[in-house]
């Protein structure tokens, strides 16, 4: 890669998806399949970007492909990007799902299609934005206004309690976000460097009392993100009613920003604090696992248990991260990468039964593996990757997570691995009980006996989930070597 075209490539990732929401803007409104084209198209070309970056990129640590310019140097404020080996493949994941994501709602998004593929495109922009940010300003700048295209995408596209879902949603991480903002000043003032730049202020460390102090409110900002028990009140109604590209989003990408914001920023700059709350952090993150575990075992909701077995999915992410060890956070990094693909995948799924029958109700359905055979095969493979059977991608991770804790050096390692462990049974509990009620069975409902098998477009969508679900958990090094340097 030149040296020219590799400085700017990050660059060229936020402004692709904002030059192709501009497009689509001025794209008249009645036509609806050009808009839909030239979004597709963005975002392809995007993810094609993505590739072009990873072919140039060495699995060594620190930051690669990175630009600084000042931009406000009165305040401290710089045009800060680069990527390491913890944010390079978060940002392939976000050009990857997003196509998918609205390639999986080209028919069932009928309403004003032309503002939904904007908010898509802006959506994309802030996602990426947040992984490369360098620069505490601009990441806050970019985790903003990644908010405001999801709360429209719930609120506009929704299902019938999308207005209250969007709002609950924004609240929570404009709460967060207020704090984090708050965090960031106090940070800039306490350092005495008056800068914003993450790569000057890790070098600085404040005191041990302000690191607690700040640790606090970073870690509250993030957990809420992630979302963490107990914060995670707003995630099931933000997913059950969100529109299927928006979950899939949600799912595959936002949440991978708290546990990002606590790799990227809550433990390099407060090392100490993150030591004396990782205990805390933990604890949490096995009640998580095991609540959303539990919570998922009595859902009715098919989309809901989806989005339960999120809070335990990122509890066991949060494992890793709070165990402070290396294997331990290659694990977490791992399994947000899984996580992204096989409940990305899942909810897709979920989608599209939702656009054959119209409901998400468990009861609703059975029998469907003698109806949908290829829908069925798909659904279980997921299924499989979701609860980290060995050979695939979810193994790798959680695997790696609970190898990781068992030795960690401040958390009580050993008992909260056995505890997660039952998250683990959990898992297979809720998801092998989902397939059995949905694929297997008598066709009890009359309305199911007819149903259509996956078409050729959802077949293109759902191939490629399949097949990295699949690759990951056999060749996971190739992408733990890029991960560890970092």
């Amino acid at each position: 890669m030149g040296a020219m075209s590799g400085r700017h490539v990050l660059t060229a990732l936020i402004v692709l998806p904002l030059v192709g929401a501009g497009v689509v803007a001025v794209i008249p409104r009645e036509a609806v399949r050009l808009q839909k084209l030239v979004a597709l198209g963005f975002t392809t070309a995007a993810f094609a970007l993505s590739i072009f970056m990873l072919r140039g990129f060495a699995p060594r640590p620190g930051m690669q492909f990175e630009v600084s310019r000042a931009w406000m140097p009165a305040y401290g404020i710089s045009y800060h990007l680069g990527v390491d080996g913890l944010s390079v493949w978060l940002v392939i994941l976000t050009t990857f799902l997003t196509p998918l994501a609205l390639l999986g709602s080209w028919s069932s998004i009928h309403d004003r299609v032309r503002g939904f593929n904007v908010f898509m495109l802006l959506l994309e922009a802030g996602m990426v934005g947040v992984f490369v940010a360098l620069d505490l300003f601009l990441f806050y700048i970019f985790w903003e206004a990644m908010l405001i295209p999801m709360y429209f995408l719930i609120g506009i596209w929704g299902h019938e309690r999308r207005i209250y879902a969007a709002i609950k949603f924004f609240l929570y991480t404009f709460a967060g976000s207020a704090l984090m903002l708050v965090a960031f000043i106090v940070l800039y003032r306490a350092t005495g460097l008056h800068s914003f730049d993450l790569a000057l202020l890790v070098r600085q460390p404040v005191s041990p009392e302000m690191q607690m102090w700040l640790f606090a409110a970073f870690a509250l900002a993030f957990a809420i993100k992630v979302p963490m028990f107990p914060f995670h009140t707003w995630l099931p109604d933000a997913h059950v009613e969100a529109p299927t590209a928006g979950s899939v989003i949600l799912a595959g990408v936002l949440l991978k920003m708290g546990t990002y914001g606590f790799l990227r920023l809550a433990l390099p700059l407060f090392p100490v604090a993150a030591a004396r709350f990782a205990p805390a952090i933990a604890i949490l993150a096995v009640v998580g696992i095991i609540y959303g575990g539990l919570v998922s075992l009595v859902q009715p909701n098919l989309k809901k248990l989806v989005a339960y077995s999120s809070v335990a999915h990122l509890g066991f992410v949060m494992l890793g991260v709070a165990a402070m060890t290396t294997t331990g956070i290659v694990g977490a990094v791992y399994q947000m990468l899984n996580h992204g693909i096989s409940t990305g995948a899942l909810f897709l799924l979920v989608g599209m039964l939702y656009d054959r029958r119209h409901t998400f109700l468990i009861d609703e359905f059975g029998g469907l593996k003698t109806v949908m055979p290829w829908f069925s095969a798909v659904f279980l493979l997921i299924c499989l990757s979701s609860i980290a059977v060995p050979g695939f991608n979810g193994f790798v991770g959680e695997f790696l997570i609970l190898i990781g804790s068992w030795r960690a050096p401040f958390i009580p390692g050993r008992a909260l691995v056995a505890v997660a462990s039952v998250g683990v049974i959990l898992a297979a509990a809720y998801i092998l009980w989902m397939v059995q009620r949905v694929l297997y069975g008598e066709v009890s409902r009359p309305a199911n006996a007819g149903l259509p098998d996956l078409t050729a477009r959802e077949a293109l969508v759902l191939t490629p989930l399949v097949v990295l679900a699949l690759f990951m958990g056999i060749a996971s090094p190739i992408f733990t070597r890029t991960i560890e340097p970092a």
